[in-house]
């Protein structure tokens, strides 16, 4: 006999194109129930597709009241999440990523039906059509955080995103200039129309930005102040200036003296342009007194260094030269990520601060002189005394033991042997202490049972005047 199929179960059946169907009444979104149906090849498949669903819904999970496409949400994503809570230039990287690389390829898929198969094989084809491991990373990253948003939303159960493999990618080593390399640069560049605003890139690991949109305001010269408040950027077609990139890049920094001296004679020139539109107050402007073009910043400070003959580097390259540069003059790490607007001191120190074979040989010479230096006769002990004064009586150290003086170290133990002089010194204060004992001993006899003049007397010889009132008894 079938068993009778408990309320809430669902119903499957076989259809008659040989495969079978489930189909049960869940609740959804906003609050109605609506008959849910998946399909499989055999009834215990689907039986238990049918009870993960059913678990879920009754785990807090509800159903979507509408099928949704993957592209659908995407576009409900970017609208009304990323693009009012990311920066602007984060999310036209996001759209273009979602517009170019995710919706053509799964824009056609259910959210609710989209695996971990369909997804890796998506980002293997990418790899295989040429994509760099970069870009593949960000597409993932990008349909992650969709995902990741869809799940907040009880839309979807799990993030198959998460669960692809990639090929690990691998940040492009950056070299950056050593102090040589970087004063050599800003010494061939000095008449460079563009000095100053190099000098605060090396100087302070200035972002390019931050140095663009720097304005007269920030530079106070009576509190000898450098205040980082904003900065250029290029979104689309456009510049705007805008917030920093994080709320850590909002710093003040110490106004240096040859920082003033450059600023204070870059806007004393009397060819200085006249600052209209977006470049009012601003350092930093074009030949229209408009905001410089970061891009076109860009080129200029290559060109200066192609003149320069030296290596190449980025205008961002010399952040990471500024970062070595305090770490091998012993700035500590916490200081040189305020200085760089670092949000994470992680970040100054895995990425920012590289090391040279300058500072590792010196760290190892130094390990080299400590472990060679008995070798060589040079602290013998014999010839040199110990760094710390031992006492005369502190004769040898020994590690556990029953007996002993404990110091700090728990497990180790220090013997005493005592010198001839001491021993007798302790003798005779023993000896001292034993004699007074005695004579107060029979002094207080002497009071308590006779008190008599000769009693008083001999208290008083002893120098006892206040035993009587210590005692409750008067004399």
């Amino acid at each position: 006999m079938a068993r009778r199929r408990a309320n809430g179960e669902g119903t499957i059946y076989q259809r008659k194109d040989g495969r079978w169907e489930g189909a049960v009444y869940l609740q959804t979104v906003s609050g109605q129930r609506k008959r849910i149906r998946t399909y499989g090849n055999t009834a215990a498949e689907v039986r238990t597709a049918l009870a993960l669903q059913i678990n879920a819904n009754q785990t807090g999970v509800p159903v979507a009241d509408t099928p949704l496409s993957v592209g659908t949400y995407l576009d409900y994503w970017l609208a009304n999440i990323a693009k009012p809570n990311r920066r602007p230039k984060t999310y036209l990287l996001y759209e273009l990523t979602v517009r170019l690389h995710i919706k053509p390829a799964l824009g056609v898929k259910s959210l609710t039906r989209l695996s971990v198969a369909q997804v890796q094989e998506f980002l293997n084809s990418q790899l295989a059509a040429g994509r760099s491991i970069r870009t593949v990373h960000l597409i993932r990253t990008v349909l992650s955080a969709a995902l990741t948003r869809a799940m907040r939303e009880e839309r979807i159960v799990r993030n198959v995103a998460r669960l692809v493999e990639l090929p690990p990618w691998r940040r492009k080593e950056i070299v950056p200039w050593t102090a040589d390399q970087a004063s050599e640069f800003l010494s061939i560049n000095q008449d460079h129309p563009l000095y100053p605003a190099f000098l605060l890139l090396v100087l302070y690991g200035l972002r390019r930005g931050e140095v663009l949109g720097l304005r007269w305001e920030d530079v106070d010269e009576a509190e000898r102040e450098l205040h980082i408040r904003q900065q250029v950027l290029h979104v689309g077609s456009a510049v705007h200036i805008g917030p920093l990139k994080t709320e850590a890049g909002q710093r003040d920094l110490p106004l240096l003296d040859v920082a003033s001296r450059a600023l204070t004679s870059d806007r004393d020139k009397a060819d200085r342009p006249t600052e209209v539109g977006n470049g009012v107050g601003l350092v930093f402007v074009s030949r229209a007194g408009t905001a410089i073009e970061p891009n076109n910043f860009g080129r200029r400070f290559q060109l200066a260094v192609a003149a320069s003959g030296l290596p190449r580097v980025t205008p961002h390259h010399l952040r990471h030269t500024t970062a070595t540069l305090l770490k091998n003059a012993g700035v500590p790490a916490r200081d040189t990520q305020l200085i760089l607007g670092h949000a994470h001191i992680s970040t100054t120190q895995q990425l920012y601060q590289h090391g040279d074979l300058e500072g590792q040989r010196r760290g190892l010479s130094a390990i080299e002189r400590a472990l060679t230096a008995g070798l060589d006769g040079s602290r013998s002990r014999q010839i040199l005394p110990s760094e710390q004064p031992i006492p005369q009586y502190l004769q040898r150290f020994q590690s556990g033991g029953p007996g002993g003086t404990r110091t700090l170290d728990i497990l180790l133990k220090s013997h005493l042997q005592p010198t001839y002089e001491q021993r007798l010194t302790e003798v005779k204060l023993l000896a001292r202490v034993r004699q007074r004992a005695w004579i107060l001993g029979s002094a207080a006899v002497i009071f308590s049972r006779q008190q008599t003049t000769v009693g008083r007397l001999a208290l008083a010889a002893l120098g006892v005047q206040s035993l009587g009132r210590e005692t409750g008894r008067s004399p």
